[in-house]
């Protein structure tokens, strides 16, 4: 049997702050989108469409909190 590691808060927290996002260790992940936003409006935050594109493409292994905080927030913002 294979187990797949999901993609949860702190993946997605940890991957954001990879970016250059400045988030609180204990961020949810509308926090989270919703620092990232604020951010990528001011200038952007270079690799967010990339990263938004590749964790959309893995839905099958990203928690529907963090898939309805993209879809949300950055899809939105990234069109």
């Amino acid at each position: 049997m294979m187990i797949a590691e999901l993609i949860d808060d702190d993946d997605f927290r940890a991957r954001l702050v990879n970016l250059g996002v400045a988030i609180p260790a204990d961020a949810d992940p509308e926090e989270c989108a919703r620092r990232t936003l604020h951010q990528h409006i001011q200038g952007e935050v270079p690799g967010l469409q990339r990263l938004v594109e590749e964790l959309m493409s893995k839905s099958d292994i990203l928690l529907p909190e963090v898939r309805q905080v993209i879809e949300r927030f950055l899809l939105p913002a990234l069109r």
